[in-house]
This record gives structure tokens, C-alpha cells and sequence, in this order.
């Protein structure tokens, strides 16, 4: 067995805090598809505050907030358009196609972010041969882009140019609490450019469960009734609401902890010979490594970081991706520079 368990896979590995623990046990529940449950409303009117939104629905998962967003803004065959390596692009099972309906123009960004005018180059002009486009999405932090955040300036000029041409704007912001941290500003400074903003307080904050999708009334009306079409209308969703509350009052500010372990271990991990690691350039508590110059695969990272007790997710042929969170200590990422610098030792 190894001496202990290094669990980089993600942040939505993070357990709920006691005090979390002790809010769910005692929070005040009701039917929530009534409208019956005060804890599910205080999280939304939370949730929307911190944003600067006029409301906020509560949805089991990230997927699902972003799936209702996408229900609400746009109509079947009708177009969006996302950076090519976009977490609602690749990684949600395809919904913006099979349950949306739409196809997707892709923007090939710089570390998840792309310019003003690499999005003039995808819009599509007024023409019934093509579909209309109707909706912008950005992700902020991007996640594929090694947690890359968009700066509030650069998110206002592409935004701008969206809605110029008659696109809304949807924002991923499954770690925007990491971005704001990251560039020390509040996260309205982000959710002020866009139409919608979805955030997790299942990663890094801590929580069970649960995601918060935020805009106009309207927009909020529009995705309930997206929420219950996706089977996302729960009961007494108190009990996991109640987590949220203590997850967007209590664990923001401590995320900076993530993002210092997660440059410590990029530092340790670059000075290992055949080791590979990156962040963005604003780095978050996301990294990416790659062992193409040792000859091995991802899967054989994965194998041998395992057998150490570091465990991680592949990012082929060659790299993987690894994220810091609470329950990860300097110790343990010193644990896990030892570990690696012995595992690189006796392969050599």
C-alpha cells in the first residue's frame, strides 16, 4: 500500500466541512417544485446576489446548469459558438447537440481565450443557408486550458462583439470564484459582461452537490422549465442546498491556498528531467504535465503515479491533468514531488 493517497483526479473530490455537515442536519426544508423549501430560496437569493443577477435556479450539476442555459436561450437548430476545447464542447456528453438541438462553431483560442477577431472570423452572416447563430458561451476558468482565466476586460470586448451581432452570452463559470481570486477582483467583475453565468459549489467550495445557474428573471423562468424537462426538479433539496449557503459564504477566499499548493507543485514537477508541467498564465490550482520526453503514455503515468498513491486523470498520448483542493496539503505535494522523483529514479 502506498504511504497515502494523493488525489489530484479533480476538486469535485473535496468532502463537505462540518460545518456543512451541521447546516444540512439542521436545515429548514419543502417541497422545492412547489416552491416550498426556504433553504433552496435563501442559496438562490445568495447565489444571484453574489453575481449581480436578478435570480438564480439551483441544479444537481454543472452539466445540467449549463444544458438549461442552453434550453433557455436558444431554439432547435440554431447555432452556438464555443472555444474548440470548451468543457460544454467536449465533456458534456454532447447535450448542446442531442437535447438542445444546435450545432457548434468552434473558436480556437490562445490557452482557452480567443480575441475579438477570432470570433468576427466565425460569425456567420445573414444567410438561410446557414444556421442561425444565437448564443456565445465562454468558460471561465477554462479548464482543458490548464484553469486559464479570462481577464473581466478581455470577456467585456468579445461580448461586446457578440451582442453587436445578436448573440447572447452564456458563461461556464464552473470555477469563477477561482478566477476571481486568481486576478484578486469580485466576480461580478466577470458575470457583469454576460447574459448568464452558471457556477459549481461542488469543486473547490466544497459542497456535496449542486450548481447555480444565474441571469434575468426571464432567463431563470425560462431554464426551471428547461430544469424540469432534464429531471432536475428535486424535493426537498434543502438538506443540499444548505451546503451551497455555507460553500459561497465561507470557502471562496481560501481557494488561494489551492492555487499556491497547485504552483508548488508545477515547480517541483518541471525540475524533474522528462517531466513537462504548465499552467495558465494566471495560474488557478489546475496543471498539466506531459512525459512524452521519458517514453511513456498517459496510461503509464497513470499506472505508475498510482502505484504511489498519486492518482490523477489521463490527458493523451502522453499528459495528464492534475488539481489541487482542500484536501490537499504543501505536504502532501511535497509527498507527491518525492514520490515522482523516485518513481523517474528506478526507471531510469
Amino acid at each position: 500500500m502506498p504511504e497515502r493517497i494523493v488525489d489530484l483526479r479533480s476538486d469535485t473530490v473535496t468532502k463537505p466541512t462540518e460545518e456543512m455537515l451541521e447546516a444540512m442536519r439542521c436545515a429548514p426544508v419543502g417541497d422545492d417544485v412547489y416552491g416550498e423549501d426556504p433553504t433552496v430560496k435563501a442559496l438562490e437569493e445568495l447565489a444571484a446576489a453574489r453575481l449581480g443577477m436578478e435570480a438564480a435556479l439551483f441544479v444537481p450539476s454543472g452539466t445540467m446548469g449549463n444544458t438549461c442555459a442552453l434550453l433557455a436561450h436558444t431554439h432547435n437548430g440554431e447555432e452556438m459558438i464555443a472555444e474548440e476545447l470548451a468543457h460544454i464542447y467536449n465533456w458534456e456528453a454532447g447535450n448542446y447537440a442531442s437535447l438542445a438541438g444546435l450545432s457548434l462553431r468552434p473558436v480556437r483560442g490562445e490557452n482557452g481565450v480567443f480575441t475579438p477577431a477570432q470570433l468576427e472570423a466565425v460569425l456567420r452572416p445573414d444567410n438561410p443557408h446557414f444556421a442561425r447563430q444565437t448564443l456565445l458561451c465562454l468558460e471561465n476558468t477554462h479548464n482543458n486550458a490548464a484553469g486559464a482565466v479570462w481577464a473581466p476586460a478581455q470577456m467585456a470586448e468579445v461580448s461586446s462583439l457578440a451582442r453587436e451581432h445578436g448573440l447572447a452570452v452564456h458563461l461556464d463559470g464552473a470555477r469563477i470564484f477561482n478566477a476571481a481570486v486568481a486576478l484578486g477582483v469580485d466576480v461580478r467583475d466577470f458575470s457583469r459582461h454576460v447574459d448568464s453565468v452558471m457556477f459549481c459549489v461542488s469543486k473547490g467550495l466544497s459542497a456535496p452537490v449542486g450548481s447555480l445557474l444565474c441571469g434575468s428573471r426571464d432567463l431563470v423562468g425560462r431554464a426551471y422549465r428547461a430544469r424540469k424537462r432534464l429531471g432536475g426538479a428535486m424535493r426537498q433539496a434543502g438538506v443540499i442546498a444548505a451546503a451551497g449557503i455555507v460553500a459561497i459564504e465561507k470557502m471562496t477566499a481560501r481557494l488561494a491556498e489551492d492555487h499556491a499548493n497547485a504552483r508548488r507543485l508545477c515547480e517541483g514537477l518541471s525540475a524533474i528531467p522528462g517531466f513537462v508541467a504548465r499552467q495558465a498564465p494566471v495560474p488557478t490550482n489546475i496543471l498539466m504535465v506531459d512525459v512524452g520526453g521519458l517514453g511513456w503514455t498517459s496510461d503509464e503515468l497513470i499506472a505508475r503515479w498510482k502505484a504511489v498513491g498519486v492518482l490523477c486523470n489521463r490527458r493523451p498520448p502522453s499528459g495528464a491533468r492534475l488539481v489541487t483542493h482542500r484536501h490537499i496539503s504543501a505536504a502532501d505535494v511535497d509527498y507527491a514531488l518525492e514520490a515522482t522523483r523516485e518513481m523517474v529514479g528506478k526507471a531510469d
